[in-house]
């Protein structure tokens, strides 16, 4: 599992993820949870344009990461950096993932294929502000618009049930419960009124369109570490968890990194006085 943030206010979008990837056998149980894997990318270096993933964490024999940094490779022969929008980029990214999944799991009965779920977000050319679409394998492979552009928000996937309960006040599984316990009401009119009168009451909004980028930052971190923490402390073993990477996809700025884990030591390998100081724009850590 995973928790993977995406908070947009109108001056860029912060994305935010654990670093922790689930082993499971056939028969559903985890046999181990590494904590190393790569879930932010930029598609197109220079341009304002990342992506965050969650779910299934490899395709055949290659990695989410390394599919990433394939399409990016792939992007560069296709698309004009000076003119692009970003829905476009979402939709190659789509049908360039969607070939890859299809040619794992076409003889998979579709609900019983795993989910492979993405946010691309960033500025499409000349644009004043953001724009965030999901991707969800194998049900909603057209990428949607998380939120319109002039609206800010916040959006977590994953392992959703702690900030399910930290931020709308009440667990993941409450729709379910209440529909369960019907018979507790007059009839559904009056459940569906109980459950949107719970939302509405117990819902924190933390997300301002004027917020500063880095208190949105410091947000997106705590967040994850809430996840962290939650999933070390319940039951069951911690699929969230390792390394925290944060970057932030702003108009002018591009994208940034601010926390990022490297497998290697730049000190021990040898880059050029370019590659050195992209390496320093881009967070290392």
């Amino acid at each position: 599992m995973t928790i993977a943030i995406n908070a947009k206010i109108h001056e860029g979008v912060v994305l935010a993820s654990d670093s922790a990837t689930t082993m499971i056998d056939p028969s559903g149980r985890v046999f181990n949870v590494y904590e190393h894997a790569n879930k932010i990318f930029n598609l197109y270096k220079g341009l304002p344009i990342g992506a965050i993933t969650y779910g299934l964490g490899n395709i055949g024999h290659a990695s989410i990461a390394t599919l990433a940094k394939d399409f990016r490779q792939e992007l560069k022969t296709k698309m004009d950096p000076e003119n692009y929008k970003l829905i476009d980029i979402a939709n190659q990214f789509s049908d360039f993932i969607n070939g890859k999944y299809e040619s794992i799991f076409k003889n998979v009965e579709v609900h019983k294929r795993p989910a492979l779920g993405f946010v691309i977000g960033g500025y499409s050319t000349n644009s004043d502000l953001p724009e965030e679409y999901q991707i969800i394998f194998p049900f909603n492979v057209k990428p949607m618009a998380v939120r319109p552009p002039q609206e800010t928000g916040l959006t977590w996937n994953g392992e959703v049930e702690p900030l399910t309960r930290l931020i709308l006040g009440h667990g993941s599984q409450l729709d379910t419960f209440v529909s369960k316990t019907i018979s507790l009401f007059k009839g559904q009119k009056e459940a569906n009124q109980f459950v949107a009168f719970l939302k509405k009451s117990s819902q924190v909004s933390m997300i301002t369109p004027g917020m500063p980028l880095q208190d949105v930052i410091y947000l997106a971190e705590y967040l994850v570490e809430t996840a962290i923490k939650f999933a070390k402390f319940r039951p069951g073993a911690q699929t969230v968890g390792g390394p925290i990477e944060i970057a932030v996809i702003s108009k002018h700025e591009g994208f940034k990194w601010v926390k990022r884990k490297h497998y290697f030591s730049t000190e021990l390998n040898n880059f050029s006085a370019t590659e050195t100081q992209n390496l320093s724009n881009n967070g290392k850590s």
